[in-house]
């Protein structure tokens, strides 16, 4: 193969591989009484990094799975991409708080979870990107939270899908882990670029890796913020600070 066949293919895999475009338009959702969005109105770009930030109860979680299409709108329209069947398993996929692993299955079994034909050599491949080739034997009990954060992210991009949604996946796990995992997930977020939307209370996590920061209050975007800055982002940055300062004096003047 030549380099110039040789690039041209590496260009047509990388456009291949980009996320998808997610619309958002009018959307609400109420659980009773309570209306929890309110027409709220959110374009998210293909194979972005989006992140979104809020008190408790400003309809963050409720938006994950409104998109996931675990939840249904009361009104308004999601749009993701040109996908007939975006929550199939290769149109969006989500990673929670707590992995979610069966513990009755062993790690690869967790990995390989939905997937068909001769899955396991890709299996074993994916555990060894993020360290976990030599525990693809092992049940889930015996893993480390951080260890069992991995699997369940390595689990969620088996089928290389189009859409990631993280609903505060490092939340329970100490700083230095969490540090860990979060440089994990963008060094695979660069790989495959699929669209990741990240649901955090942590503003500093979301500055270290979104493309753009989110702020929902009462149920509506009342602020985003673009970071232009180069990856991976260094710990102490001036300016990444001078962002977050920025977006953590906003939330603490809402009202809670």
């Amino acid at each position: 193969m030549s380099a110039q066949t040789e690039a041209a293919s590496t260009v047509q895999e990388l456009t291949q591989s980009i996320g998808a475009e997610i619309r958002l338009s009018d959307i609400s959702k109420a659980f009773g009484a309570q209306k929890v969005l309110k027409g709220l109105t959110l374009t998210v770009r293909p194979g972005e990094f989006l992140a979104i930030v809020g008190r408790s109860g400003c309809g963050k979680s409720t938006l994950l799975r409104l998109i996931a299409g675990l939840d249904s709108q009361d009104s308004g329209t999601i749009a993701v991409g040109r996908l007939e069947n975006p929550f199939s398993s290769s149109g969006v996929r989500m990673m929670f708080q707590d992995p979610r692993l069966l513990p009755w299955k062993r790690v690869l079994e967790n990995v390989g979870i939905g997937a068909r034909g001769n899955w396991e050599p890709k299996a074993l491949s994916a555990l060894e990107d993020v360290g976990l080739a030599t525990r693809a034997q092992e049940w889930p009990s015996v893993l480390s939270g951080g260890q069992k954060q991995r699997v369940a992210l390595t689990r969620a991009l088996m089928s290389h899908p189009q859409v990631l949604l993280l609903d505060e996946p490092l939340g329970a796990l100490d700083a230095l882990t969490r540090l860990e995992m979060q440089q994990l997930l963008e060094r695979v977020w660069l790989r495959q670029r699929f669209t990741a939307i990240l649901v955090t209370h942590d503003v500093t996590e979301a500055v270290m890796l979104a493309d753009r920061v989110v702020l929902l209050e009462e149920g509506n975007v009342t602020l985003i913020h673009p970071i232009h800055h180069v990856r991976p982002r260094p710990l102490g940055d001036a300016e990444l600070g001078g962002i977050e300062a920025r977006i953590l004096s906003r939330l603490l003047e809402t009202k809670g």
